[in-house]
């Protein structure tokens, strides 16, 4: 049997298209210079520079890229590409350098054009919202492999081709930086992917990352509070995610019509002319779930479009996971592919970190799933999925927290909505990064409580509990003891990350080994679980 790292040096390498540097930016804003280098790559970092390479200098909140132009050339680069402010930083550098007024956008034409426009020999799929792209994606991805494709998918969760991972240096977010990201089509395409499936964040669009790119469907999930540390403001933040929305970005648009910005978005569409169809539970929606009901673990339901209804089948629970999964079946159809056909993969799909249940040993164990929600509207989702009568009588004890250096507005919501969907709330640390742990919690469980506080005596939310769980590992530890048979615990903002960030430090933290590990400890002990 080969080993994994043969099997990894066969893989099909992609190349790229070197070409002159004129040829590599014609027609674009930019002001070139009098020598015309080969370029064969495009790089914004000079650290990874290789000869050949366009060497991209980035304004940034700390310093300049184009500071860094004398290591690119040392290390190869034919050229540098700024905007005029780097242009008289790297001037004297011995680098011919093209000027443009918006660097990122010309990166991300020249990353495309160097390999090739890889995502045109592909039917590309891009799903952007606030909550529930990753889980689209891999629904999207998991219901078209089956249905005889190969899927490449691109997101939070990794890259896949036919549901297997690819590894790719430097890229940790969610929608790489262009040169990043058209490399990692490039892979998929060399791999065989005949389709790809994409997170296209809302900082990627205002970014311009995903730039040079048409998506064959565009799909959008929602909207909700997140990122404003970045965007500012709820309207740059729907305005970002509004350009995918665009005919430069997307042949077709599936948007989610029971939320209001997607009902925007149907407007907008519909001004400019891309073709747009909406989905949701809503009366009106196109594609509209008629029916939808808790089945085990998940949810059958039912999605009518154009006089016909299609049965199927998500493992997912919760309403939100059936539109979910509703909007991955109308990208397939408007995309061109058969619906029927990829229900076997879809009804199959388990996503990492999202509504994944945690497997505990012994009669006494309750009901836990790990998600990744993280925002306001993701946790009252979440909780959302618990309060169906399959559910009725067991309790449902919330475990989350909010990160730090983000958005800190949403600490008190979060605490707020947990009290809603819930009957204990432990708040606890997510990833507090520079911040004070104790601080961050003190303003989530301050929500939560004032949520208690002004319930209607004898309400749901006037009787449940709200607790400081301290550090994620005793919180966890803590919801197990409290839970009894049955009940549900809900571990919510980390979903399928394996560390924790602190201010001094990142260490390891696996919210479903945590809490196998804790329950195992719980249910050895003297007198096992309550």
């Amino acid at each position: 049997m080969a080993s994994e790292e043969q099997h990894s040096q066969a893989q099909p390498a992609p190349q790229t298209f070197p070409q002159p540097l004129s040829q590599l930016l014609a027609g674009l804003p930019v002001q070139l210079p009098d020598a015309d280098p080969i370029v064969s790559r495009v790089s914004f970092d000079s650290r990874r520079v290789r000869p050949g390479d366009l060497y991209v200098g980035l304004p940034g909140t700390r310093s300049h890229g184009a500071l860094f132009a004398e290591a690119a050339r040392s290390a190869g680069a034919v050229a540098l590409l700024s905007d005029p402010a780097g242009a008289r930083l790297a001037d004297g550098q011995h680098l011919p350098v093209v000027v443009c007024d918006d660097p990122r956008y010309v990166m991300a034409i020249a990353s495309a054009r160097v390999w090739g426009h890889p995502a045109r020999n592909m039917t590309s799929f891009g799903v952007t919202g606030t909550n529930g792209k990753s889980t689209t994606v891999l629904m999207l991805a998991s219901a078209l492999d089956a249905a005889a494709h190969r899927v490449g998918s691109i997101g939070t969760l990794g890259f896949l081709v036919g549901g297997e991972p690819v590894q790719i240096d430097h890229s940790t977010i969610t929608t790489p930086e262009a040169p990043d990201l058209q490399a990692i089509i490039a892979t998929l395409a060399a791999r065989g992917a005949d389709v790809m499936a994409m997170e296209v964040s809302s900082h990627a669009l205002a970014l311009n990352r995903v730039a040079g790119i048409q998506f064959d469907v565009a799909g959008f999930t929602n909207l909700g509070r997140d990122h404003l540390d970045f965007h500012h403001t709820m309207e740059a933040y729907y305005q970002a995610k509004a350009q995918l929305f665009t005919p430069g970005y997307a042949k077709r648009a599936v948007i989610n019509g029971d939320d209001e910005a997607g009902r925007r978005l149907m407007r907008q569409a519909a001004e400019l002319g891309l073709p747009a169809v909406s989905v949701g539970l809503s009366d009106g929606c196109d594609y509209r779930v008629v029916a939808w009901q808790p089945h085990g673990p998940g949810s059958r339901f039912t999605l009518a479009h154009d006089g016909a209804q299609l049965d199927a089948f998500t493992c997912l629970p919760g309403e939100y996971n059936v539109r979910n999964a509703a909007t991955a079946l109308a990208m397939i159809d408007q995309a061109g592919y058969d619906m029927t056909a990829a229900l076997p993969g879809l009804a199959a799909a388990v996503i990492p970190g999202r509504m994944q249940p945690v497997p505990l040993d012994g009669e006494a164990a309750p009901h836990v799933y790990v998600d990744f929600a993280h925002t306001p509207q993701a946790i009252a989702s979440a909780l959302s999925a618990f309060s169906h009568p399959g559910f009725t009588g067991r309790r449902v004890i919330a475990v989350f927290g909010a990160g730090g250096d983000r958005d800190p507005d949403k600490r008190e919501p979060m605490g707020a909505v947990g009290v809603h969907g819930a009957d204990i709330v432990l708040v606890t640390d997510d990833n507090p990064r520079s911040e004070d742990p104790a601080a961050i919690r003190a303003r989530v469980l301050a929500g939560a409580r004032e949520a208690i506080a002004s319930a209607a005596p004898g309400s749901h939310d006037a009787r449940v509990e709200a607790y400081d769980g301290g550090d994620r590992a005793t919180a966890i530890e803590q919801a197990l003891r409290l839970a009894r048979a049955g009940d549900v615990v809900v571990i919510l903002g980390k979903g399928h990350e394996r560390s924790q960030q602190f201010a001094d430090r990142t260490i390891d933290f696996d919210d479903v080994a945590v809490t196998q590990d804790r329950w195992a400890q719980i249910s050895q002990a003297p007198g096992g679980p309550s």
